[in-house]
């Protein structure tokens, strides 16, 4: 049996090389349920759990990736910049009308914490909460 090296083998199938695995900078593996990618197997069990909330008839709809706009797109001397996007993992609909919005995180970034800030400053009347195992 030939072994080859990466090279050789990139070399050899040119763009149908699929790499070497890469691995989520905090360990996170990607989970597919119902034909859904989640970024993180705590993200697929939350998900899992709002589908017997909605069939316990607790919420009505789970929203996926929802995303609010922080600022919008600009151009400064003549230099565009672009918007600043904050994605949520889950936005749920309570039968009694109220909305939540749910992120859940094995790890907290700067990025995210600054994020969250600027989100929950521009919707102070949002219901936000972190979901978290080990936080």
């Amino acid at each position: 049996m030939t072994h080859l090296s990466e090279k050789q083998a990139r070399e050899l199938l040119g763009d149908k090389y699929p790499g070497p695995e890469k691995k989520h900078k905090y360990n996170a593996q990607k989970t597919v349920v119902d034909g859904i990618t989640f970024d993180s197997q705590r993200e697929a069990d939350y998900y899992c759990e709002l589908k017997l909330r909605v069939q316990a008839g607790e919420l009505t709809k789970i929203e996926l990736q929802p995303e609010f706009l922080l600022q919008p797109a600009f151009t400064h001397n003549g230099q565009k910049y672009r918007a600043i996007k904050y994605r949520a993992d889950f936005r749920l609909y309570y039968k009694d009308g109220r909305v939540e919005v749910v992120d859940c995180k094995g790890y907290r970034t700067k990025e995210y914490m600054l994020k969250k800030k600027l989100l929950l400053k521009k919707h102070p009347e949002m219901w936000f909460t972190e979901e978290a195992r080990d936080l």
